[in-house]
């Protein structure tokens, strides 16, 4: 254990939305204190828009862009690099490169992992990060322009079909995206865009969580179904592994494949892990799929200058999605109630609020839902939604850039969107 002398250092652990919007805030609120901002990747990943960086309907820079750019001027300093052990009793941070942080506050916002335990699923492709969807971007890429020459029919048919594992909204706006973006590059690379498949499987027999609304769950079946190519819904779908030739599932006792190039690993499927150590807490400061216990002002019970947020951290008595609308207004409270112990003030509860569903249905149509009362969908729906996204960007001049490319792109349509 390194000997560190006591720091008014507030370490913040993890660049998604809570930890990337704790830090904004505090130097937005002028916090008296240094902040560090650590993160294993130099860029932010706008987890809701990276369905457009796929299909090419936004840039790399709009949805993925460097920490660097993103805190320039600031006083928060980033360090890249991943952590490796937690000392909450000694109150310090060792790094895997080396680097350790003493700190008065500390907030651990790294984020959950989908797919955890479970089913094998190391073959599949994820949308967690940019880098993630540019991978499943080339991926498919490769695939449409071998399928252009390839004679055997079934290896064809394989190369053309690509299965999403989840039928929740991540999983239902990523498949009306490729049901209307692969055909569509299938096309221009001089294949026939209706030889394309997209399987969505559904462990249950519904899609969509039961608490959302029956209008937009209508909406947005119907909306699978509208595609340029309808999307293949099958629901039942206990899935068993995912192997380079495809998905593995069971459905009424029965085994079953569907061949496919790529397979998108949307679902649940366990809970958070910690590839770090944690040092100090007790096995009752975790649930049963290891997300941390906090308080409604966000911190751990036994470690008050802690705090937690995100897909890490579970408040049980007010339990919230793991949404980006969620965490950005976690990440303003956790600033707020940092700033308050900095200050001597009291610190405050504040509830996260739903403002209501946002969901991309395709390219040219979305879907919101708004305090669960009004539904708007089509090109409208979609129109909301992306405004409403863009205004959560980081920082003031980067969310009006964004939202103004965004918008000539809307109005004044690229030529083409190469796969």
């Amino acid at each position: 254990m390194p000997t560190m002398m006591p720091s008014d250092r507030t370490v913040i652990l993890g660049g998604g939305f809570t930890g990337l919007f704790t830090a904004l805030r505090l130097n937005r609120r002028r916090y008296p204190h240094p902040v560090v901002l650590v993160d294993r990747s130099e860029r932010f990943s706008f987890k809701p828009l990276l369905y457009e960086l796929l299909s090419g309907e936004m840039d790399v820079y709009q949805v993925w862009p460097r920490f660097e750019e993103l805190l320039r001027g600031s006083r928060i300093t980033f360090i890249q690099d991943a952590v490796q052990t937690i000392d909450l009793e000694g109150r310090w941070v060792e790094l895997e490169s080396g680097l350790s942080y003493a700190y008065s506050n500390l907030v651990l916002a790294l984020g959950g992992a989908v797919g955890s335990t479970g089913p094998d699923n190391r073959h599949a492709y994820f949308l967690r990060t940019g880098e993630e969807v540019l991978k499943l971007r080339q991926h498919l890429r490769l695939c449409l322009q071998r399928a252009t020459q390839l004679g055997g029919p079934d290896e064809r048919k394989r190369l053309l079909t690509v299965a999403v594992v989840g039928g929740g909204p991540a999983g239902i706006e990523l498949a009306a995206t490729l049901a209307d973006w692969l055909p569509a590059s299938f096309t221009r690379l001089g294949g026939a865009g209706r030889e394309v498949r997209v399987a969505l499987l559904q462990r249950g027999m519904q899609l969509l969580p039961q608490d959302m609304s029956l209008y937009l769950r209508k909406t947005a079946v119907d909306a699978l179904a509208r595609r340029a190519v309808p999307v293949e819904v099958v629901l039942g779908a206990s899935v068993k592994k995912v192997e380079p030739d495809g998905v593995y599932y069971e459905r009424e006792g029965t085994a079953e494949i569907i061949p496919a190039a790529a397979v998108v690993w949307t679902g649940g499927g366990g809970g958070a892990t910690m590839p770090f150590k944690l040092q100090g807490l007790s096995p009752e400061g975790y649930n049963k799929n290891g997300r941390l216990l906090v308080t409604p002002t966000w911190q751990l019970p036994n470690f008050p200058e802690v705090f937690a947020g995100g897909d890490l951290a579970l408040d049980p008595d007010h339990p919230q999605p793991t949404t980006a609308q969620a965490a950005y207004q976690e990440g303003e409270a956790i600033a707020y109630n940092i700033e308050a112990l900095a200050r001597g003030r009291q610190i405050a509860v504040a509830p996260v609020r739903q403002l209501g569903t946002m969901m991309k249905l395709g390219l040219g149509e979305g879907a919101v839902e708004v305090f669960d009362r009004y539904e708007i969908a089509g090109r409208l729906g979609l129109l909301i939604r992306q405004l409403r996204y863009l205004g959560l960007l980081p920082t003031p001049i980067y969310s009006f850039k964004a939202t103004a490319y965004w918008l000539t792109d809307l109005l004044w349509p690229r030529s083409g969107m190469a796969a």
